[in-house]
């Protein structure tokens, strides 16, 4: 099986469920002649797949579009609604190929399902046609597609792991979940360490690598594929690691924008991509969590973590609603002396469920820390380990996967031997 359809048939195991690819910056013009399909209309370009893309939704359907685009240029992408008898559609798809510029696509929404009608827009060029009522995701879906290459369409997911306070082992987790995701589910993954400053991903997989994520980040006009191959260090056979410095030679005061380009590579790269988020708040923390297609909040079963996974909870409720929700681990459960929170109460309080509680062990996470080891390479069989496996499981949609004996990692394997040579 050659790379490419290796990545494939791992991307799509990995997702459970299309990973519809965000669009890239883009105009579109749609113009509705009812009330739900510009209800669903706007709800798409609201979708975080469209954040690139510069949208508009107006009324009047194909007759506005054809007066709207006699004086003006085109955007990319024109929708058109459309509730007339085919004869009028066409004759208003005639008139508006006169003014459209040379590479606008069209899609049609009709109200019938009517394959002759379907086979005359394609011959005039229609991208597609689709059948109202629709959804959301149908729209979005469709949109991407204009967009992707078939070979880039089985992207990979980007899990998104987040503290709800300093202090409660978010990045344990996310080193944890993602040595699970790699080794017990065989799905070729990176750990992303996005504290630049105080990252400590290197020491939990015994790692030094000279360059790492900060050339990705202040040098993004040099970032590429072949580029992100030289900066990734391998833990594993099937697990690499991007490094943080954990260098205060500079500040970092990053745009909102800043790891989008290094986002984007590393999902056409691999299946799976966990981001080992700091506990900070600003532009970028703010839009790299609503772009994850999974975010996983992990708290401590006391009231400044409650308070602040609601804040969380809410805010990816607020902009994802075509998402799954935010997934809440709770961790250090069972800590000698200290009051806690119980966490039926908890997932009360938050309205989702706990995915796992993780018990308190001082001698297991201090043992595994201090020797740069995951979980379950110091006790291998343990409730630790199991629920480390069992949020892999449920953030992949997939069961226990048997090793495999080819890793997606090779080519970069034998680029950096033969570099070395």
């Amino acid at each position: 099986m050659g790379a490419e359809q290796d990545f494939e048939t791992r991307a799509a195991d990995i997702a459970g469920e299309d990973v519809i690819a965000p669009l890239p910056r883009i105009t579109l013009q749609a113009f509705c002649e009812t009330p739900g399909v510009a209800a669903t209309m706007q709800a798409a370009i609201a979708d975080r797949r469209m954040d690139k893309a510069h949208a508009r939704v107006q009324m009047g359907g194909p007759a506005a579009a054809v007066e709207a685009f006699r004086s003006a240029p085109t955007p990319n992408i024109i929708v058109l609604e459309t509730v007339s008898d085919p004869v009028v559609l066409i004759s208003h798809l005639d008139a508006l190929s006169e003014s459209c510029d040379a590479g606008t696509k069209v899609v049609i929404i009709g109200h019938v399902n009517d394959v002759q009608l379907y086979r005359d827009l394609i011959r005039r060029g229609v991208s597609e046609y689709l059948i109202a009522p629709l959804g959301t995701l149908d729209v979005l879906r469709t949109l991407s597609e204009l967009y992707v290459a078939p070979s880039a369409r089985n992207l990979g997911r980007i899990i998104a792991v987040m503290g709800a306070k300093g202090g409660v082992g978010a990045s344990t987790v996310a080193h944890n979940v993602a040595w699970a995701i790699a080794r017990n589910l065989d799905a070729s993954t990176v750990i992303v360490d996005l504290d630049i400053a105080f990252g400590t991903a290197g020491l939990d997989f015994n790692q030094d690598p000279p360059q790492g994520i900060a050339e990705a980040v202040f040098a993004p006009e040099r970032l590429d594929s072949n580029m992100l191959d030289r900066l990734l260090s391998r833990c594993s056979d099937n697990l690499a690691l991007l490094a943080a410095p954990a260098m205060l030679d500079r500040t970092l005061d990053l745009q909102e924008e800043a790891f989008e380009q290094l986002f984007d590579l590393l999902r056409q790269s691999v299946p799976c991509v966990v981001l080992d988020v700091p506990h900070i708040w600003s532009g970028w923390v703010k839009r790299t969590m609503i772009s994850a297609d999974e975010i996983v909040v992990v708290a401590g079963p006391e009231l400044a973590s409650l308070r602040n996974a609601k804040n969380l909870i809410d805010l990816a409720r607020a902009h994802r609603p075509n998402d799954s929700g935010a997934r809440l681990v709770l961790n250090q459960v069972g800590m000698p002396k200290r009051p806690e929170i119980d966490a039926a109460e908890f997932a009360k309080a938050l309205g989702v469920e706990v995915l796992t509680s993780i018990p308190f062990d001082a001698q297991l996470f201090g043992t595994a820390a201090n020797n740069g080891q995951m979980i379950a390479e110091v006790q291998a069989n343990g409730k630790v380990s199991e629920a480390f496996v069992q949020i892999a499981s449920a953030l992949t949609g997939r069961g226990e996967a048997k090793r495999s004996k080819r890793s997606l990692f090779e080519p970069l394997v034998a680029k950096l031997k033969r570099r070395k040579a």
